[in-house]
């Protein structure tokens, strides 16, 4: 399936980000054809992280999300990883785009703590979803119904969700949001 002329957004913060759910879906959407913005709360390196805890590589974002606009792209992308997932949540900035996306009828896909983001700008209650297992009390508690799956996709309210619990599970992760890319187009 070739991606070309789509354009996909990934969100970050420049600290705390797990390397491989940064990385690794931007390299697999590129492969696929996707032109793939990285864009971080500032115009500086990411600082991200292994496991939480092992510094990762420094990834150099494209821009910076308070720039960017659902309209721009064709979905958008969450990585993971506890502090990077923390701090978006509690940016009013990155609540308020990925909140655009989904009022677009574009694909949100996040993966692993990425669902913190997704449950503080309103975006689960009454849909199926994945995270990290430490997440489900705050998805069942937004309304929403936790799955322990590698994936799952939800197209129930006017936008195909697709969420992922970890690293361990980048690869479907990644298939799904090419699938969904596929199927929007033209």
């Amino acid at each position: 399936m070739t991606l070309d002329g789509k354009r996909v957004l990934v969100m970050t913060t420049n600290y705390g980000t797990e390397q491989d759910e940064l990385k690794k879906p931007v390299a697999a959407l590129r492969d696929a054809g996707a032109r793939v913005t990285v864009a971080a709360q500032k115009a500086e390196p990411v600082e991200t992280l292994v496991s939480d805890r092992k510094p990762g590589e420094r990834v150099l974002p494209d821009t910076t999300y308070g720039e960017m606009s659902a309209d721009r792209f064709d979905a958008v992308v969450i990585p993971g990883g506890t502090v990077n997932a923390d701090n978006l949540r509690m940016d009013e900035t990155a609540c308020r785009l990925v909140a655009s996306f989904a009022e677009a009828g574009k694909p949100v896909a996040a993966i692993c703590h990425g669902p913190w983001l997704l449950v503080e700008s309103g975006l689960v209650k009454g849909r199926e979803l994945t995270s990290y297992p430490s997440l489900r009390t705050d998805v069942t508690n937004a309304g929403g119904n936790w799955v322990d799956r590698q994936v799952a996709v939800d197209t129930s309210e006017g936008f195909r969700l697709i969420t992922s619990r970890n690293p361990g599970d980048l690869e479907p992760f990644s298939e799904a949001i090419i699938e969904a890319l596929g199927a929007t187009a033209s």
